[in-house]
């Protein structure tokens, strides 16, 4: 069956040089897959039956660019990108890059990637300017996406300094996974998440479209509990768990786990799940083998390895 993964992950060095701040400290290794375009990607996609990548620039992204310089940034990372599809375009799928801080040249940018460059909707990242990406500065973004119907895929980022500071300070030299991968970065995703839905974005545009990575940042294993507890008296009318089933979508990105699938299969529903690796931080044979060896109906295996990717992303 056709494999489409689609949290899958490149570099590029001057897109870099405009962040605010210090980077990751990555391997050598890490970096020479990132930063291999072609050869070492398609080699490896092969080795693990992987057909289609769609393909974003790593964490941090758009969140983290100079203010000055962000939008000329994005319009020459996003031109790579295309430049590395066009070596590829039967394998080669993109996600736009957005200059999160001007959300008008932003929705223009989400705009000319689709219709200009073929990507498949985009990337955002993270607080932005000490906010968070539900606040109506960035509803021109989410307005545009809707528009064009295309997805918005919101990846995790790193805590805030003062959240570091205050929640996890005592552990970040011992187990600086933590702050990460571990439990940080799915605690920031999965409230923006919750804040998205409390925002009202959803009803001002009903057809717009979020991914969540990570089967969903923890929101779907609380799902029912969210839900009612935000049914309360005193709480503002919110739809929450119904919200979430019919405009949020989740992968499988670095969360191999069968009983957490199969969990997720029954909230979502298997038309809301879809595959990915967190390619090159995981290994893409692992992603692909597990799901193969999945205890589920061929159906439902084929949807999520690529049949809702090719509805929900037009591929």
């Amino acid at each position: 069956m056709k494999v489409i993964a689609i949290e899958e992950h490149f570099w590029s060095r001057e897109f870099a040089d405009k962040f605010s701040g210090p980077s990751a400290d990555r391997s050598p290794a890490l970096m020479r897959q990132l930063e291999d375009y072609s050869e070492l990607r398609l080699k490896d996609m092969d080795a693990a039956g992987i057909d289609v990548q769609v393909i974003s620039h790593a964490p941090p992204g758009g969140q983290r660019l100079l203010s000055e310089t962000a939008v000329d940034a994005c319009w020459k990372v996003n031109d790579l990108l295309a430049t590395i599809i066009a070596r590829a375009p039967n394998r080669f799928a993109g996600f736009a890059t957005l200059p999160q801080a001007h959300s008008a040249e932003a929705a223009n940018e989400l705009q000319r990637c689709v219709e200009e460059l073929g990507f498949k909707g985009a990337m955002m990242f993270g607080v932005t300017n000490n906010t968070f990406l539900d606040e109506k500065v960035y509803w021109p973004i989410y307005e545009r996406a809707a528009k064009l119907k295309v997805p918005i895929y919101l990846h995790p980022s790193m805590p805030h300094p003062t959240v570091q500071d205050i929640y996890y300070a005592t552990y970040a030299k011992s187990h600086p996974a933590l702050l990460g991968a571990a439990w940080g970065f799915g605690v920031e995703t999965g409230t923006l998440g919750i804040r998205m839905i409390l925002s009202g974005v959803f009803r001002e545009f009903p057809e717009l479209q979020v991914i969540l990575g990570h089967l969903g940042e923890g929101i779907t294993f609380q799902l029912d509990r969210i839900d009612e507890a935000l049914s309360r008296p005193g709480n503002a009318p919110c739809d929450f768990a119904n919200t979430f089933r019919s405009n949020f979508h989740i992968t499988t990105s670095g969360f191999f786990s069968n009983s957490a699938l199969s969990f997720c299969i029954e909230e979502m529903g298997k038309d809301r799940v879809l595959f990915a690796v967190d390619w090159p931080f995981v290994s893409n044979a692992q992603g692909v083998d597990w799901l193969t060896a999945f205890p589920t109906d061929q159906e439902t295996k084929e949807q999520i390895f690529s049949g809702n990717a090719k509805r929900l992303l037009s591929l």
